[in-house]
């Protein structure tokens, strides 16, 4: 079964096309015009092992807001739409990636009740033209559209660019884990036969 997704999202504001093969092994091709974002979703795709193509156009000129959470909408909805009834999968992920001073960890379940816990402080602004609070809404807008329990947690770090990257990093490797298929099931992962 090949668990692939083709999703777009069109607003006002906002153009996103995502296409995304879960059973990859971490092609990617992102535009996104706001180059640290494209830089983490490459991150993504990479340690995730997702095939991943995404474009954006936004009105990036008012801010990266909208893009960045229009992105993260659309490719939530494309892995809920690629995973189907979720049929063998782990469903669990967790993982924790240090990058030099930083270490940040995430879990996740696709268990399809979406909640959101990040447990992150960051202590500038802007990384280069980011606004660093965006990291926030962007995984706030995929874990409510991956229909996901999302928790992320800096342990330490000082470097925002570090922290944003092991976080993104640690998702994929999570996410990687839970979209895994388990050859020991042929069922859905739960005992009431439904997620």
């Amino acid at each position: 079964m090949d668990r692939v997704a083709k999703v777009q999202r069109v607003t006002s504001e906002v153009k996103v096309s995502v296409d995304l093969n879960i059973d990859g092994s971490g092609q990617y091709s992102i535009n996104t015009g706001i180059p640290f974002f494209d830089h983490m979703l490459e991150q993504l795709s990479k340690h995730g092992y997702f095939d991943l193509k995404i474009e954006a156009d936004g009105d990036t000129e008012i801010d990266f807001h909208h893009t960045v959470e229009d992105v993260g909408i659309t490719l939530g909805q494309a892995f809920d739409e690629a995973l189907g009834s979720k049929k063998s999968i782990t469903r669990y992920g967790a993982s924790a990636i240090p990058f030099d001073e930083t270490l940040s960890s995430s879990v996740i379940d696709l268990c399809n009740r979406p909640f959101f816990v990040f447990n992150v402080e960051l202590s500038a602004v802007k990384v280069g033209e980011f606004d660093v609070e965006l990291t926030k809404e962007f995984f706030q807008s995929f874990a409510n559209n991956i229909k996901a329990n999302v928790h992320i947690e800096l342990k330490y770090g000082s470097n925002n660019h570090h922290i944003i990257e092991s976080i993104f990093k640690s998702v994929a490797r999570s996410l990687d884990l839970a979209t895994s298929i388990d050859p020991r099931s042929d069922s859905i992962p739960s005992t009431k036969g439904n997620l």
